[in-house]
């Protein structure tokens, strides 16, 4: 005898919806949200070979203010792994979005290298947490057969931002002494994603795993509504012969803290899998970015001709982005992780060997071009490890972690540039790439177009 049937799951709803003005609008929000995210996270950067000189700023103050930014970014995905479940995705990406672009503004007054740190921790804190819900909440409010596409999307148009500010950046920065102010007052208009918020919608998926199906229903219709009012009629949703109750993961019970659940092996191994991806990607992505402006001004370009070159490799950014939507929900992610990450390693290795200004904008482009698709792609791949009761508890320690590794990658460069000179420093950044590539490679499961609410398996069998 068959089960019987229940009514679909919001899973179920949302999937065979069309991509629609709703969809578009909620691409658009997260995009400008991501768009003044990647322009903020770059504003010291871009500015400290000016600080250089200003301030008389040492090469190991920069390193303190970029570690202490990246300890505010793990202190920051934490804490918004718990407020995403507490108050909601909508909730949380604006009180995110709010907070980094609030402090950013206060970037702007900064009278001193100590408290420019101070407030570009609690800016990355900010700016942490709201790509942590972002990424969440893209993934739950897509079909699954187009989610990482326009995951890729969202950080196509967002990544501008990382262009955007650098040239920006060598406009301002030389203009007069002051001017440098005006890169972290220009990463405060995040501020304006507020005016988003009547159009967005909570997470279905999110009310009714607390078991709000009344209110999941209600926020179900409205969208419903919406897209059938722009396409007509929509198909009946599939009809689950299971119940629509949250599952269980191996065995814990439905009530059962999360931060307990950390320790079942279905949630554990597939975070400390996203650790691993997320820490060799960060070391990797911020020792070029962070450090590329200031190594080639030590290397005796001008601050001018520093800023210059980087802001033209960062034209690459978006394109890699579109590259990643191209394949994402074609090829297998796992694999497609493994190809972007070894590549970037040998584009890496290649611009740190010349010192010819032509090919370090064309290794320099290919870098971006090729890491910001992995970016883009990881961003699709994280949250699909995880069920909806554990998405952004595993989604935001795998990637606060990473970004808390970093806050000892700009003490390693900074000891090998020092030790060892210049390329040193573009070894080490290839040799994280590549290892990222093989964990991947080796243990992680495949996920392409994987029903949100079942957790795949991690083991080299899963490839």
């Amino acid at each position: 005898m068959s089960a019987p049937l229940t009514a679909p799951t919001a899973q179920e709803r949302l999937d065979r919806l069309p991509i629609s003005r709703f969809h578009k609008i909620t691409l658009v929000a997260v995009s400008f949200a991501y768009f003044f995210e990647f322009a903020d996270i770059n504003t010291f950067a871009v500015t400290a070979p000016r600080l250089l000189k200003l301030w008389g700023v040492t090469v190991n103050q920069v390193a303190y203010v970029t570690s202490t930014s990246f300890v505010g970014m793990f202190l920051g995905s934490i804490v918004a792994a718990a407020l995403a479940d507490r108050i909601g995705r909508k909730r949380a990406l604006t009180a995110t979005t709010v907070f980094f672009g609030l402090f950013s503004l206060a970037s702007v007054f900064a009278w001193d290298v100590v408290s420019l740190g101070v407030f570009r921790f609690l800016t990355s804190a900010g700016l942490a947490a709201m790509t942590v819900v972002a990424v969440i909440y893209l993934s739950e409010l897509f079909p699954a057969a187009v989610r990482g596409r326009y995951q890729a999307y969202a950080i196509a148009i967002g990544i501008c931002g990382t262009p955007a500010t650098s040239l920006l950046a060598s406009a301002l920065v030389p203009v007069a002494p002051w001017t440098w102010r005006l890169v972290f007052l220009w990463g405060a208009l995040g501020l304006a994603f507020v005016f988003f918020l009547r159009h967005l919608a909570e997470s279905p998926r999110w009310l009714e795993s607390r078991g709000e199906t009344e209110r999941a229903d209600e926020v179900l219709r409205s969208i419903e509504a919406r897209v059938e009012a722009e396409h007509g009629p929509l198909p009946a949703p599939e009809v689950p012969t299971t119940t629509a109750a949250a599952p269980a993961v191996d065995g814990a019970a439905p009530d059962e803290p999360r931060w307990r659940l950390l320790l079942r092996r279905r949630v554990l191994l597939p975070t400390l899998l996203l650790c691993v991806l997320w820490v060799t990607q960060t070391i990797g992505f911020f020792g070029y970015s962070s450090w590329a402006p200031t190594l080639l001004a030590k290397q005796g370009f001008s601050v001018e001709s520093s800023i210059f070159y980087v802001a033209l490799t960062t034209v690459g950014a978006p394109l890699g982005c579109l590259l990643a939507a191209a394949v994402v929900d074609r090829v297998e992610r796992k694999w497609c992780l493994a190809v972007f990450g070894a590549a970037i390693g040998v584009f890496g290795l290649l611009y740190g060997l010349t010192f010819d200004p032509v090919l370090i904008v064309v290794f320099g482009f290919l870098v971006n071009l090729v890491e910001r698709g992995y970016t883009a792609l990881a961003y699709a791949y994280s949250p699909e490890l995880f069920d909806t009761r554990t998405r952004s508890l595993g989604t935001g320690i795998s990637y606060g972690v990473g970004r808390l590794s970093n806050a000892a990658g700009p003490l390693i460069i900074a000891a090998l540039y020092t030790g060892s000179g210049y390329r040193s420093v573009f070894v080490f950044i290839a040799a994280t790439w590549i290892v990222g590539a093989l964990v991947v490679a080796v243990f992680g499961p495949r996920t392409r177009q994987r029903p949100l609410d079942r957790t795949p398996a991690v083991s080299p069998a899963s490839a």
